[in-house]
């Protein structure tokens, strides 16, 4: 009998074959004028469609959206014609993929931004960050605030940007309100210091998320959308003053909406699992009724304990499935795993994208 890993499981209306996840990655190789995937793309999924669900790279709803050089998006015919070959070449292999709702809100530079405007976030409060831009890394550029008026279209771009996802052949979104992009920015008190009905409370700094899924789900169904949360990392300087009742209150806002999986960034994005004292994720994970996805430095024994005592349902791997087309294979037959090249993480071409071998060609 093959480990609980890596029997199917269903998540909303998506059937997965085993329970291991492809997390979203970015990789920084799509055509930065036009925002599509080419060939490239097509191949590095389709060798990683045994994967349970593949999540595409984050992948900008709108060219403000942006924040990095040559990262997709999911806003124009043309972006999700080229998204369809890609999904088509997945759902050959057997795979099931869903793209990343994207919208980098402060994170970006003046350079990556449309007629050279400064980025947007709920307050007009930098980053202190670093991004990606055609210099190499640069910090971020300073916001401006959202104004009140602008954000109906923020969520109309989420609406669109499922809809073209749909088109596209994915099998469902992933919203991604995590890593103190413009969902997180509006969530924590540390980046959002406004006195609207978007900031102050915990259910004003909620609403524009909750106005994103509501669309989302009204566009796609909640049994074709997840949401990505990561409660307690300080990713692109973000901070709250009180994560377990900001997420208590976001988590709980959520089982309405009957998604797919709920998928958090346990402790801080690609580094520290521990918590500090009075924080917990299994206290978060109690609150959400549907699909618990686990996130952040898991390796083999990790992963099976996690599905072994309940504390996930699925578990996301990331610099893994870089370096590994073939990780669930290695991950059941406890198989040695090539090592990451991390030279060839961001940008460039084929190298280290779909030159990494599987394992009959070791």
């Amino acid at each position: 009998m093959p480990h609980k890993l890596f029997s199917p499981f269903t998540a909303g209306s998506i059937e997965m074959r085993n329970r291991v996840v492809m997390a979203p990655l970015t990789r920084n190789r799509a055509d930065d004028q036009t925002g599509e995937v080419g060939d490239l793309h097509v191949e590095y999924y389709r060798q990683r469609a045994g994967a349970g669900l593949i999540i595409t790279e984050a992948t900008q709803i709108s060219p403000q959206g942006k924040g990095y050089i040559q990262t997709p998006g999911i806003h124009t015919e043309g972006q999700a014609a080229a998204w369809k070959k890609v999904t088509d070449a997945v759902h050959a292999e057997g795979g099931k993929m869903v793209v990343q709702l994207w919208h980098v809100g402060r994170i970006s530079h003046v350079s990556l931004q449309p007629d050279g405007q400064a980025p947007v976030a709920p307050s007009a409060i930098p980053a202190g960050s670093k991004t990606f831009t055609r210099n190499g890394f640069e910090d971020t550029s300073a916001p401006r605030a959202l104004e009140l008026d602008e954000l109906p279209g923020i969520v109309a771009d989420y609406r669109h940007a499922a809809r073209l996802a749909a088109q596209a052949g994915f099998d469902g979104v992933e919203v991604h309100g995590a890593n103190g992009y413009l969902l997180d920015q509006f969530l924590k008190t540390g980046s959002n210091h406004r006195t609207d009905a978007y900031g102050g409370s915990v259910e004003n700094r909620a609403r524009l998320l909750l106005e994103v899924l509501e669309a989302v789900t009204d566009e796609l169904g909640g049994d074709r959308v997840g949401l990505r949360l990561s409660p307690f990392s300080p990713a692109n300087g973000i901070s709250d003053a009180d994560p377990m009742a900001t997420f208590s209150h976001v988590i709980g806002a959520l089982n309405r909406f009957g998604l797919a999986f709920l998928h958090m960034v346990e402790g801080a994005t690609g580094g520290s699992r521990a918590l500090a004292e009075g924080e917990s994720i299994a206290a978060l994970r109690k609150l959400f009724g549907g699909p618990y996805m686990a996130n952040n430095g898991y390796d083999r024994q990790m992963a099976l304990d996690a599905i072994d005592s309940g504390a996930a349902d699925l578990v996301a791997f990331g610099r893994p499935f870089i370096a590994n087309p073939d990780l669930v294979e290695r991950l059941e037959k406890d198989a040695p795993l090539n090592q990451l090249d991390g030279d060839t993480l961001y940008g460039g071409g084929a190298k280290g994208l779909t030159d990494y071998p599987a394992l009959e060609s070791v």
